[in-house]
């Protein structure tokens, strides 16, 4: 049976009726169409805290959280504060503002190897804009990129792109010209020998090496023991920058993201909306002798008119400010690490194989027998079974990523009551499979 059948979602079907004859699909984003797991997407009505609430009044804890950047939940009161005294002020200035420099401050106290910053509107704004800076510092033309990782929708991004690909079975994209995409090179994640070929067969050529340090478009896949290291090595002999892609992992992985947890340091570092407490905000930033090549200081052009803008910048100050103590980092392990040792046991006792991947507070259930480690292992998993685990979770009130290939995460106000309720549901989902 389907959740349409299960569970009270008239008003849900009813709207996507009517969103599919004004949006491509009915979505505005494709994996929001729920069509890797077999469903049609729920329409939320509101979130708040740890749970979601969709138009037909059913309540769901949530695990996707705006994929990843609500790490203080839902509408917490400190950041709906902070964005209904900056909206009284005016919602956009065009114009510099105090509250920038307040952000890219408590940035920079958290990530020190960003020495200067440039405030953008979204993740895939963020890595257009440190590749263009990659070329135009280095003055050559390639990047090298990794199967299964996804940096945005920029047409020199999207070769061999992860998640959103992966998940509707699509060529990486019609529309993008194949000049543009030829300059893309493609290494295997956690193989340091794929990416030394590359550089032996394009010497002096390369500009960038871009990098999600803990791959989570592909469902999360932590770096093998060296691996990072090795980046770091590689790039540094070929003067090529090492751009890590922590749209994802900053302030999820480790507070100070996966260049803190695996110290090392990356030339650049690009940022998503978790820096604007999930309002639509990017950034990216890196060594300042890189970033004084951008516009105005430098030559690489690069602007937008919402760059900075109050609103963003003032849940973005807020937000952080909440993640500041250890204490909250403490917590938040606990509890990650409870699901997964909970999850665990489920699925041993019903007998199901599954693989789990946890860094911080990113996870992801694989239903494979083979360890994730790259694109190659992770495309073997059963996404007919998390199709079905996804239906049966959704039944028993929580709502996970619509596909096997996306991370899940974990907020601050996902308590231990919030916790056990969620085992409870793996439980019974596996109980009844």
């Amino acid at each position: 049976m389907t959740i349409k059948e299960l569970m009270n979602i008239t008003k849900s079907i009813s709207l996507f009726q009517e969103a599919q004859t004004l949006f491509p699909g009915g979505v505005n984003s494709p994996v929001r169409a729920f069509r890797a797991v077999g469903e049609q997407p729920l329409f939320i009505e509101r979130g708040e805290g740890p749970y979601l609430f969709d138009v037909d009044g059913n309540r769901y804890i949530d695990y996707v959280l705006s994929w990843g950047p609500l790490i203080t939940g839902h509408a917490h009161p400190d950041v709906v504060k902070a964005i209904q005294e900056a909206a009284l002020m005016g919602t956009s200035y065009g114009a510099p503002s105090p509250l920038e420099i307040e952000l890219a401050k408590s940035i920079m106290e958290f990530m020190p190897n960003i020495e200067m910053i440039r405030f953008v509107n979204s993740g895939t704004e963020a890595t257009m804009s440190a590749l263009r800076l990659a070329r135009a510092y280095t003055k050559r033309e390639k990047i090298i990129k990794f199967d299964g990782c996804y940096h945005g929708h920029a047409d020199m991004l999207l070769v061999q792109a992860g998640s959103g690909v992966a998940t509707l079975g699509l060529p990486d994209s019609p529309g993008v010209p194949s000049a543009v995409a030829s300059d893309t090179l493609v290494a295997q994640f956690n193989d340091l020998e794929s990416v030394e070929a590359l550089f032996k067969k394009y010497p002096d050529q390369i500009a960038g090496l871009i990098v999600e340090p803990v791959a989570g478009n592909m469902g999360v896949v932590p770096p093998l023991p060296g691996f990072l290291e090795g980046l770091r090595k590689l790039a540094t002999e070929h003067a090529t920058l090492l751009i890590f892609d922590e749209v994802m992992t900053g302030f999820r992985v480790h507070k100070g993201g996966a260049q803190t947890l695996y110290n090392i340091k990356p030339d650049l570092t690009t940022l998503g909306k978790v820096i604007g407490g999930g309002l639509p905000v990017g950034a990216y930033g890196g060594k300042k002798e890189i970033m004084q090549m951008v516009a105005p200081l430098g030559p690489m052009y690069q602007a937008g008119t919402l760059s900075g803008n109050p609103l963003a910048m003032s849940a973005g100050i807020a937000a952080l400010s909440l993640i500041r103590g250890e204490e909250v980092w403490r917590k938040l392990e606990q509890a990650v690490v409870k699901l997964e040792a909970g999850v665990a046991s489920a699925s041993k006792q019903a007998g199901i194989p599954i693989q789990q991947t946890r860094v911080g507070t990113m996870f992801t259930t694989f239903f494979s027998e083979t360890k994730p480690v790259g694109w190659n292992t992770v495309k073997v998993a059963d996404k007919v079974q998390f199709g079905k685990f996804f239906q049966k979770m959704l039944e028993n009130g929580v709502y996970l990523a619509p596909s096997q290939f996306e991370a899940g995460f974990i907020s601050t106000l996902h308590t231990d009551e919030i916790i056990d309720k969620t085992i409870e549901a793996v439980t019974e989902s596996f109980r009844t499979w």
